[in-house]
Parts: C-alpha cells; sequence; structure tokens
C-alpha cells in the first residue's frame, strides 16, 4: 500500500503544503515529504493524524492507497467488503450534507 500517496493526494485536495500539514500532525515537513515520496512508512497514529487534520475517514486513505492487486486478491475479500462497507456508509452520509466540508483557502494580497 501507498499511503504516502495517499496522503498526497488529499493534502493536495485540500489546498495546503506539506508544512502546513506537517504543522498539524506529531511529524516534521521532512518526515512527511519523506512518507508522501515512499521512503518511508507513516505509522498508525500518524495515519490517524492525518485522517483527523484533514477531515477524512481512515478508510479513505486505505482505499486511495491500495493497488488494484490488492483489493482482486482473494486473500483480501473480508477486508475488502468492510472498506466497502465503510465507504458505502461514507458516501451515503455525505450525500445528505450540501457540501463536503473544505478549509478555505488562504488568499494572498496583492
Amino acid at each position: 500500500m501507498e499511503y504516502g500517496k495517499a496522503i498526497r493526494v488529499v493534502r493536495t485536495a485540500y489546498g495546503l503544503t506539506q508544512a502546513e500539514l506537517a504543522d498539524r500532525l506529531s511529524v516534521g515537513a521532512s518526515q512527511l515529504s519523506l512518507i508522501e515520496a515512499g521512503k518511508r512508512q507513516p505509522s498508525l497514529k500518524v495515519l490517524d493524524e492525518v485522517s483527523i487534520a484533514l477531515g477524512v475517514p481512515p478508510h479513505l486513505l486505505t482505499l486511495l492507497a491500495s493497488e488494484p492487486s490488492d483489493i482482486d486478491d482473494p486473500k483480501n475479500a473480508a477486508e475488502v467488503s468492510e472498506l466497502a462497507k465503510a465507504l458505502l456508509r461514507l458516501l451515503v452520509t455525505a450525500g445528505k450534507q450540501p457540501t463536503l466540508p473544505m478549509p478555505a483557502k488562504k488568499r494572498k494580497s496583492a
């Protein structure tokens, strides 16, 4: 699983720099850079922190970190089923909201 890729995707979707996200985590920007580059694996604690800091469920990070072969492997059938159920609940809940909450971007003054 490529959690670094998943973190980078969600972070950039929120318009945050590595430094801005790292300020919300127990790791520094250099450690976050190594994680996103795939040179280090995040701990479960860091994954939980990222999930909370960005307001996304950990299941979404897992889905984004997965390779197609992870999902197709029959050994992972139970995990894939649980992940699918959790994501379905998330999508149903999100459908009841007018929009998903996104932090406001800071505007640069001219």
